[in-house]
């Protein structure tokens, strides 16, 4: 229920955002942080100060008030006011006490009836209240005051009791302690309008300082969110500057770690592009010039045919065989190609199926041993356990084949070819080993891009179109593998394949360590 709300919240924050795009800058969150933190902190220390200001004006006039209306107790008592109320000096300090604090005094006897009012409305009348109730039986423990913010006054009771000493002892022989005489209570309220009064002047001036600190903050917000984001202005003018074609540098805005993190995937991501265009500039340059030769050895045979009249049926038979291996060659290039090409795309078709790995590996090695037999290469498959994954057969099938055929091809007479097979509990590793001619340090990083060859002669020499490597890496990569090369000049080459032994789909997440490499 809780997600559902928050994700609700969400979608309305972000539909909200979509009409209001301002919303979603950066600068303005800045801005609303800053000045949040600047305000609020003003407002919380006005309120701490007037409201401990209240408290501690408060509690001083209700101490003060107890302390006068404990020494008018005691005159209640020694004039025996509450039986005679007539004493002029009880009646003047009572006036005075009211008249001091802007309030009124009740004295009230045992028998809850007012003796004395100060605003003279009371008199005689009986009072009903729980708290000098409590106080007469209670006594000076009872002593209670309430301060009423709303109606602006402190109410204070203070019973009217003296403490008597007792001359007898109990059966023990010990004296005991004195007992309170309650004879009746004091019934105060004592005005806060000055309180009041001085809280609301304070209050003004804090809220005249508040305004100023509000300006001074709001100022202080801008400027700082301008200054601080300047350095996004000037990578987001950078970047529009290479969009629009202006430089093909890299950029380099530095100012804060977050931007040179931005810089440094933006100049990756650039880099990137600049290599895909180099790249795919090649490819064109050599798909027109592959097809091109072909199509340039068959003219060239055509017209000579045309040129000699009469010639003999061998010679035709001769340049015809000639021209239908071109056009052999040119099929094949044009069939690997269509097949690098539906590679290529985002969504490939893949049979997946149960395959067993070592049978599969048994078909292409009989398939290939023929052509290791006419040079004499010994082709051996090592199978350290018996391997079954899921995988696409035929995709599958084109990878041990051409890396099988690449290590005959380019092996020497009388070499050696050793195809291993192996897993463990997640993958298959299947490694391609031969001792041939070896690739250069310089080509290895190379050799799976479209027509590179590290030998030219060599390679038009065994047929080779450059690529073979190529479609094998991507049927590896769309199974979610790896595919490595080492090799050393004049040693061998080997290639080592790992494979999932389940098969993920594009919609599950790759697992760890799935990113091609090469050695």
């Amino acid at each position: 229920m809780a997600e559902n709300t928050q994700n609700t919240f969400r979608h309305k924050l972000h539909a909200l955002g979509g009409k209001l795009p301002f919303l979603r800058s950066l600068r303005l969150r800045l801005f609303l942080l800053m000045f949040a933190v600047g305000i609020i902190p003003c407002l919380i220390l006005r309120y701490a100060i007037l409201s401990n200001y209240e408290t501690r004006v408060v509690s001083s006039r209700t101490s003060e008030a107890q302390t006068q209306l404990r020494v008018l107790a005691n005159h209640l008592i020694i004039y025996d006011y509450l039986n005679d109320p007539a004493s002029a000096v009880v009646n003047a300090e009572l006036t005075q006490f009211a008249s001091f604090y802007d309030g009124r005094v009740l004295v009230i006897d045992d028998c809850l009836r007012v003796v004395k009012d100060t605003y003279g409305m009371s008199d005689g009348k009986t009072v009903v209240s729980g708290d000098v109730v409590r106080c007469l039986k209670e006594g000076s423990e009872a002593i209670s005051s309430r301060y009423d913010r709303t109606d602006q006054y402190i109410e204070v009771i203070m019973p009217i009791a003296e403490t008597k000493d007792l001359e007898d002892t109990d059966s023990l022989g010990e004296v005991t302690d004195g007992v309170e005489q309650v004879y009746g209570v004091l019934l105060c309220s004592i005005s806060t309008d000055s309180i009041a009064a001085t809280l609301s002047n304070l209050g003004r001036r804090a809220t005249l300082l508040e305004i100023i600190m509000f300006l001074v903050v709001f100022s202080l917000s801008f400027i700082l969110s301008q200054a601080l984001l300047k350095p996004f202005d000037r990578l987001t003018r950078a970047i529009q500057d290479v969009r629009s074609g202006f430089t093909t540098s890299a950029i380099r805005v530095n100012d804060y770690l977050e931007t040179e993190h931005i810089v440094d995937a933006f100049n990756q991501v650039l880099g990137r592009m600049r290599a895909l265009d180099e790249s795919r500039q090649d490819f064109v340059s050599n798909v027109s010039h592959e097809l091109k030769t072909p199509m340039t050895s068959m003219k060239v045979l055509a017209d000579s045919l045309l040129a000699q009249k009469g010639a003999p049926e061998e010679m035709y038979r001769e340049f015809l065989t000639d021209i239908d291996h071109e056009l052999d060659r040119e099929n094949n290039m044009i069939a690997e190609l269509l097949s690098l090409a539906k590679m290529d795309r985002k969504q490939v078709p893949m049979n997946i199926s149960s395959v067993n790995i070592n049978q599969l590996l048994e078909i292409v090695m009989k398939r290939v041993r023929p052509i290791a037999q006419q040079r004499d290469i010994e082709l051996t498959l090592v199978s350290e356990r018996e391997v079954t994954a899921e995988v696409d057969e035929v995709k599958m099938t084109a990878v041990f084949t051409n890396l099988i055929e690449n290590a005959v091809k380019y092996n020497r007479d009388h070499g050696k070819v050793r195809v291993t097979i192996n897993s463990d509990h997640k993958n298959f590793i299947l490694t391609v080993e031969d001792t041939g001619i070896g690739i250069p340090k310089e080509s290895r990083q190379r050799v799976f891009e479209r027509f590179y060859r590290v030998d030219k002669s060599r390679s038009r020499e065994v047929g080779g179109t450059g690529l073979g490597l190529s479609i094998t890496k991507s049927a590896v990569l769309l199974h979610k593998g790896t595919i490595t090369v080492d090799s050393q000049v004049n040693a061998g080459t080997k290639f080592t394949v790992t494979i999932p032994l389940n098969y993920i789909s594009s919609g599950q997440p790759e697992p760890e360590g799935k990113k091609d490499s090469t050695a």
